[in-house]
C-alpha cells in the first residue's frame, strides 16, 4: 500500500498514454510489481518516479510554461512566436501558452503557488505577476474564453 501511481496525458489527447508509478521508500517490490503491471494491464506506458514535486511530467512541464510567461513579459517574444517555436523548434505538439489556456491559468498558478510554498528557495517556482493578474482578470484560459489567447465561447 506505499505506493503513490498517477496516470497521465500528453496535453489536447482524451487518452492517457502515461501511467506514472511513483516509488517510496516504504514501497514494497510487491505492490511496486502491482503497480507496474496494473498501469501496462491498461495500455499504458509506465514509467518510475520517486516521490518528487509533479514527478516527472509536471516536474518539467509547469516550469517551461513559467518561463515562458516570464519570457512573455520581458518582452523576449510574443506568445504566439513562443508557442510557434515549441512546436516546431521542440516538436511538442502545443506551445506553452497554448498548453497553459487548456490546463487552466489558475491550475498552473495554484501548482506553482504551491510548490512555491514548499520551496521558496527555488527560483523555477518564484510567482510570476503577469501569471497572477490574468487569474486575479479570470482570464482562465479556454474555460473562460480567454487566457494568454481569446477563444470563441461556443
Amino acid at each position: 500500500y506505499h505506493l503513490c501511481a498517477l496516470g497521465h496525458s500528453r496535453a489536447g489527447e482524451v487518452l492517457a498514454w502515461l501511467f506514472q508509478v511513483i516509488r517510496i521508500p516504504e514501497t514494497s517490490d510487491e505492490t511496486y510489481k502491482k503497480m507496474m503491471d496494473w498501469g501496462q494491464a491498461l495500455g499504458k506506458t509506465t514509467i518510475t518516479c520517486k516521490d518528487t514535486p509533479g514527478f516527472v511530467v509536471n516536474r518539467l512541464l509547469v516550469p517551461n510554461l513559467a518561463e515562458a510567461v516570464r519570457m512573455l513579459e520581458r518582452g523576449d517574444a510574443t506568445a504566439r512566436d513562443i508557442d510557434t517555436a515549441m512546436k516546431l523548434g521542440a516538436g511538442h505538439p502545443m506551445g506553452p501558452f497554448e498548453l497553459a489556456d487548456y490546463v487552466g491559468n489558475d491550475t498552473t498558478k495554484f501548482i506553482l503557488d504551491g510548490w512555491h510554498k514548499r520551496f521558496p528557495d527555488n527560483p523555477l517556482f518564484r510567482p510570476i505577476p503577469l501569471l497572477t493578474r490574468l487569474v486575479e482578470e479570470g482570464k482562465l484560459g479556454l474555460k473562460t474564453g480567454e487566457g494568454f489567447y481569446k477563444y470563441n465561447k461556443k
